[in-house]
């Protein structure tokens, strides 16, 4: 049996960071992967995410901005390029460029604003129907590369990698958790970081938590996402491509320079959160849905003459979804939870991590996680690590007495989609 400090479910991008911000920090540090590290059943596979300051609440947009530090260390650290400039554009009726701009303006991120015109001057490959915001510090993130980078660190720094290690059981035990493998093999733990992604859902349930804390945990919905390569038609223009994301009331739509997926020679271009509801990872199938293809085709032919609108390639993701599309990172006795999802948790990664590592070991750096992403805090006037919320609390400030939304309950297979609300703030793509 391996012994271990912190034992880290799951090598996405938040458990690769985690155990990279742990084991940097000098602790005794396991992850364990079902499959492989970025593996292509989950949220953190292939070579294309966007990386985006563009958002309507300047909590996140301020996030972004510390995550970037992270992404600055960490590329030094490994001597890897993991973000590609390449400027982003924002439009269509409700993507608000000008509410946009104004959040970008008063974070001090450099931004402009554009007419149609003068954005079909410079982006010739667009068709525009309202004003665009550009932001020249986006790119895209290539996260298969991140994950490997963040465990390279964390192995150098003693963590312990172990694949095909996939968690069928957890335990309390009498100091810590005892976790056994789908094959026998048991891991004891003296504390958990749960970063499971689209098998959050179905863990969630299994882990020795209390009830409370399952009672204030949002309910988790996981979509099979669809996306698709569409070639450029002027290949020289390969590497001039910006990223963008487009909102109107028929339709959300994003899309970024397709990296290696895409041999280089597309823009991968997806409908944001109109996939299946599958109720967990267990069910991700990877069929694609010949109605949404259409959909994503005739939005191409509309908007984006500069591709050739049949795709070349197109492959399937899954988004783990919150009803209000924010983070959650919370912690109930030694077992730290995560889920920064949503569809646009990858361009954090870094600043998750460091979260992650400050509260699962209590240091003073887990005062800055964003209250909202703490849902336990909420409950019953304290949280679930004994300490006081009337003023006193481990975030500071008074609890104002929300209560938690039911606990997590899976949406069979094959139900019908129910779409987000349109105009939500946070809900952007990436």
């Amino acid at each position: 049996m391996i012994h271990t400090d912190y034992a880290v479910i799951g090598a996405g991008l938040t458990g690769a960071a985690a155990a990279w911000r742990l084991a940097a920090d000098g602790n005794d540090v396991t992850v364990l992967e079902r499959t492989i590290p970025a593996n292509d059943l989950g949220s953190s596979h292939g070579s294309a995410r966007i990386f985006r300051y563009a958002y309507a609440e300047e909590l996140y947009t301020e996030l972004v901005q510390q995550s970037k530090v992270g992404w600055d260390e960490l590329e030094a650290l490994s001597g890897r390029q993991l973000i590609t400039p390449t400027g982003a554009v924002d439009f269509g009726g409700i993507r608000d460029p000008e509410g946009l701009s104004r959040v970008l303006t008063e974070s001090g991120v450099e931004n402009e604003l554009l007419t149609e015109s003068d954005a079909e001057a410079r982006f010739e490959g667009f068709d525009f129907d309202t004003s665009v915001l550009w932001h020249p510090g986006a790119g895209v993130i290539d996260a298969h590369n991140s994950v490997a980078a963040m465990l390279d660190l964390a192995t150098a720094d003693g963590a312990t990698v172990l694949t095909g290690w996939d968690v069928s059981r957890i335990t309390a035990a009498d100091s810590g958790y005892l976790l056994t493998s789908a094959t026998g093999d048991e891991v004891h733990a003296e504390n958990l970081i749960v970063c499971a992604g689209g098998w959050l859902p179905d863990l969630l349930r299994e882990l020795p938590i209390p009830d409370e804390f399952l009672a204030a945990f949002p309910a988790l919905e996981v979509t099979q996402e669809q996306a698709y390569h569409f070639p450029y038609r002027d290949v020289s223009q390969a590497g001039s491509w910006p990223t963008f994301i487009y909102k109107s009331d028929e339709i959300q739509v994003y899309g970024l320079p397709g990296g290696r997926d895409a041999d280089g020679r597309g823009q991968k271009v997806a409908e944001y959160a109109a996939g299946r509801h599958i109720g967990s990872a267990a069910h991700h199938d990877k069929v694609l849905d010949p109605a949404n293809r259409e959909r994503v085709i005739a939005f191409v032919r509309e908007f984006l003459p500069g591709l050739d609108p049949t795709p070349y390639a197109e492959t399937t993701c899954l988004f783990t979804m919150t009803p209000n599309e924010d983070f959650v990172i919370d912690r109930v006795d030694g077992i730290t939870v995560l889920s920064p999802c949503s569809g646009h948790g990858a361009k954090f990664a870094p600043l998750l991590g460091r979260f992650a590592a400050d509260l699962a070991t209590g240091a003073a750096g887990a005062e800055d996680i964003p209250a909202i992403f703490r849902p336990s805090r909420e409950l019953m006037g304290r949280d679930l690590m004994g300490r006081d919320l009337m003023g006193r609390d481990l975030m500071g400030g008074a609890s104002d007495g929300v209560p938690g939304v039911p606990a997590p309950t899976p949406t069979p297979a094959g139900a019908d989609v129910t779409k987000p609300d349109q105009a939500s703030s946070t809900g952007d793509p990436e």
